[in-house]
């Protein structure tokens, strides 16, 4: 049993790395792969071990898939908003230190569980029912300071009501995976669009020691452990709502900032998701999720989760330094024209695979919002309104 859980946490590392690396594939697939094979090919294997496999992809994941987003402008529903700064320090030959920021917010979520989960287990009982009711005002009043924050209001207000309607249309619709060609248009492909009009050419980059005051990392790994639990037992809210709510919460915070706080909150929502389901029986997540289809959540089974998430964090986070190093060191002999045009197709054809023709229909929609937004001069934060405002519906008392 023990080899065989330690097999799952590797396996679970090596495809974690995979969904991580690759643009469009998200752990919720896989997830839901392992799901349905485990009732027939995968019969014979103890549900704890692919649990256990599960987990550690999560994990992974949750390190690696800040790479695409940054490197390529490819994001997924959880780093999306990494796009928007990620880019900036792509172009200014800082795209390993955008990564390393990142990591380092995910690798301090892992230290912070260990100080969350005490507050976890006697907080979550005893307030979900009050923060559900108070979430629809918390997102309002979040929303309006998204809005106002800004020179330009009437576009802003455009823009934010644009993605608002558009993410409450492509979530009503009939289709695998909504949130892939909405987020992708969104802030990926229209940004590779624009870069390839522009021809924009990312210079040679830069690897060196990251600098950073330790002092920092307070304001964003304080606002992680506020905002993350609180994100992980209520529906409708992840990482990206998670994020938006923690930088108006946490007021001024610089670019460096964001990015660990993205980092963090990826990683302790993922991390909590799974406390959630041993402590109210529900899953929001779809790791979550696929294991409370797989077990049930016991003390012992914690104990398991808890110890591959620890190995899988200690492996992901050296493993990420060197696969953008290599990546940073070998970008500027990529024809990066080229490159963006073969992960613009790859994106529309994996959203085809995944989403079919509703899928490449919302992609082209998002993505000429995304380039509006881009050509009038709103930020792209504000197209996040595609989750707060239909998230805002799902709370709204009426």
């Amino acid at each position: 049993m023990i080899f065989e859980i330690i097999l799952a946490i590797l396996l679970g590392i090596l495809f974690g790395t995979f969904t991580g690396l690759i643009p469009g594939i998200h752990t919720n697939l896989i997830a839901l792969i392992m799901l349905s094979l485990s009732a027939t090919v995968l019969i014979g294997l103890d549900n704890l071990v692919l649990a256990i496999f599960i987990v550690a992809m999560a994990t992974t994941h949750s390190f690696l898939d800040f790479i695409p987003s940054i490197y390529l402008g490819a994001p997924d529903e959880d780093t999306a908003l990494s796009v928007l700064p990620g880019h900036k320090y792509l172009l200014g030959g800082k795209a390993h230190a955008a990564v390393k920021l990142t990591l380092l917010g995910s690798a301090s979520a892992i230290f912070l569980l260990t100080i969350v989960l005490p507050f976890f287990f006697l907080i979550v009982p005893l307030t979900i029912d009050f923060i559900e009711r108070m979430m629809a005002w918390l997102l309002i009043w979040i929303s309006i300071f998204l809005v106002t924050d800004t020179k330009n209001k009437t576009n802003s207000v455009l823009i934010f009501i644009l993605a608002g309607v558009l993410g409450i249309g492509t979530l009503g619709l009939n289709m695998s995976e909504p949130l892939l060609p909405l987020l992708t248009g969104l802030f990926g492909t229209s940004t590779i669009i624009y870069s390839i009009k522009q021809n924009t050419v990312p210079p040679k980059q830069k690897v060196g020691k990251l600098e950073f005051k330790k002092k920092e990392l307070i304001k964003p790994l304080i606002t992680t452990m506020i905002v993350s639990p609180i994100c992980s037992f209520l529906p409708g809210l992840g990482s990206s709502q998670a994020a938006i709510i923690g930088s108006k919460l946490s007021k001024k915070i610089s670019e460096d900032q964001f990015l660990i706080l993205l980092g963090s909150i990826n990683t302790l929502v993922i991390s909590t998701s799974f406390f959630t389901l041993y402590l109210i029986g529900k899953s929001r997540t779809g790791a979550a999720s696929a294991i409370s289809e797989l077990i049930t959540i016991t003390p012992q089974n914690l104990l398991f989760i808890s110890l591959a998430m620890i190995i899988a964090a200690s492996i992901s986070i050296p493993l990420t330094i060197q696969l953008s190093k290599k990546i940073a060191k070998n970008l500027h002999r990529i024809n990066y024209d080229k490159t963006s045009k073969v992960i613009l197709l790859l994106l529309v054809a994996i959203t085809f695979a995944i989403s079919g023709f509703l899928g490449i229909f919302v992609l082209m929609v998002s993505t000429c919002l995304g380039l509006l937004c881009t050509l009038i001069g709103a930020r792209k934060s504000l197209l996040m309104g595609c989750l707060l405002i239909p998230t805002i519906l799902f709370y709204f008392p009426f």
